[in-house]
């Protein structure tokens, strides 16, 4: 099931919120191309930070 901003794993709840956006999409991306689920988030969850390190207004939020 597709996570949303509201609806997202638990793994995520203690991101920024906009970095937790970008995580939940990432995450969705990944597993529409057939990723596991446990490794989507495990990605999505780092690439987001990585992301977020490269847009520091993103993180005061």
């Amino acid at each position: 099931m597709p996570w949303s901003s509201e609806y997202y794993p638990k793994s995520m709840s203690r991101l920024p919120d906009n970095v937790r956006i970008k995580a939940v999409e990432i995450a969705n991306a990944l597993l529409a191309a057939g990723m596991d689920e446990d490794k989507a988030i495990r990605i999505a969850i780092a690439k987001a930070k990585q992301w977020a390190s490269h847009h520091h207004d993103w993180l005061a939020e």
